[in-house]
């Protein structure tokens, strides 16, 4: 409060606003990827192209997996729902559906997943090779709590955990899907494009959750061992 009575500008809002703001949740990853509408949105030009292939050929199949990625990112336009979903959705399906164009070959619509995901494993074990595990590096730019934790062992060796899991899914995503590629699988690699996607990330997500619950515990714990400094 000012001197004249006016409120300070640093005085907290009598209707709890700030409080209300500071106590707000942010949002998961999964609620930012557009939640179980988004995994829906996510299946819908996989199933489209397959259905199309098989009904109508390759170049139909492209136009439609497009056509149906633009109305899902119109239809989140329109709903005002989160559209930084919808856009990367809307670039996988076009450089899929490019590659597809390229190759001649329906099954060449999976290839970008096959090589994203071994690009993926390859980047995450580099990370553990280097002591660097990936998923603290990015859990703690995500949430803002930075890399403290590298300097505690038991913190790291949680991160650790994490990181080779997501390296067991990419590498698993790799190796299912190339084995139905080489197999001219299609159909195959869509359910399992399905299946392996969201649902299975997901999973391998609540590994880097406890990661960062156990670093933040033992964060805590030793800043409260260290003795106190006078003023």
């Amino acid at each position: 409060m000012t001197e004249n009575g006016h409120p300070s500008p640093h005085t907290p809002a009598p209707d709890g606003t700030d409080q209300a703001r500071a106590t707000r949740p942010k949002q998961t990853p999964l609620e930012q990827m557009g939640g179980t509408t988004g995994l829906v949105y996510m299946a819908l030009p996989i199933v489209a192209f397959v259905v199309a292939n098989s009904s109508f050929g390759l170049t139909y199949a492209i136009c439609i997996a497009v056509g149906v990625a633009v109305a899902i990112s119109v239809l989140r336009l329109v709903r005002k729902e989160p559209l930084q979903p919808a856009l990367s959705g809307l670039f996988g399906v076009a450089v899929a559906s490019f590659v597809a164009w390229k190759t001649g070959s329906a099954k060449g619509f999976f290839l970008t997943g096959i090589w994203s995901n071994a690009a993926l494993a390859a980047l995450f074990l580099i990370s553990l090779l280097v002591r660097r595990p990936l998923a603290g590096i990015v859990w703690g730019a995500l949430n803002g709590s930075g890399t403290a934790w590298l300097r505690d062992k038991p913190a790291r060796r949680a991160y650790d955990i994490a990181t080779l899991t997501l390296v067991g899914v990419f590498a698993a995503r790799c190796a299912v899907w190339q084995w139905l590629y080489a197999e001219d699988r299609t159909g195959w690699l869509a359910i399992a494009r399905i299946l392996m996607g969201y649902p299975l990330l997901a999973l391998a997500f609540l590994s880097v959750l406890w990661a960062g619950r156990r670093a933040t515990q033992r964060l805590k714990m030793l800043s409260a061992q260290q003795p106190a400094t006078s003023s």
